[in-house]
């Protein structure tokens, strides 16, 4: 295995995906808090509007739990690959690297799924209000 390969790779995405599962949670916190307002309106005055937003915003919300479950284990098979590393199995933790690597990747496409979902009820609702 190459001598590059040492505990200080994987470490590397650390701060990265810390950074990375603060903003998913933030998101998440945003969108739990409307998400409460929308359903106390929608219990004050049922629209199939606020239905609607309540929908997106739960499916959002499902996105967001669904990157931070791949951040999170990206971020502990980093951990698992130091130790691999530490006890000299850089084989066996070149292979888990890649394999967090590849999680990693997966976080952040559904992320950007999460985030064209965002923008297209961002829009929509700009446009209603345009029609006003």
């Amino acid at each position: 295995m190459d001598e590059a390969f040492t505990l200080t790779t994987p470490a590397l995405l650390f701060s990265a995906i810390s950074l990375i599962l603060l903003a998913y949670t933030n998101r998440f916190v945003a969108y739990t808090a409307v998400i409460r307002n929308l359903y106390k309106q929608y219990k004050e005055n049922p629209t199939s509007v606020l239905k609607g937003q309540i929908e997106n915003l739960r499916r959002r919300l499902y996105l967001i739990r669904t990157m931070q479950i791949f951040g999170v284990v990206s971020l502990f098979l980093c951990v698992v690959t130091m130790f691999m590393i530490f006890i000299g199995s850089k084989l066996i933790a070149a292979y888990i690297f890649g394999v967090a690597l590849i999680l990693l990747c997966i976080s952040l496409a559904v992320s950007l799924r999460e985030i064209q979902i965002s923008v297209k009820s961002m829009e929509l609702h700009l446009s209603n209000m345009s029609d006003d």
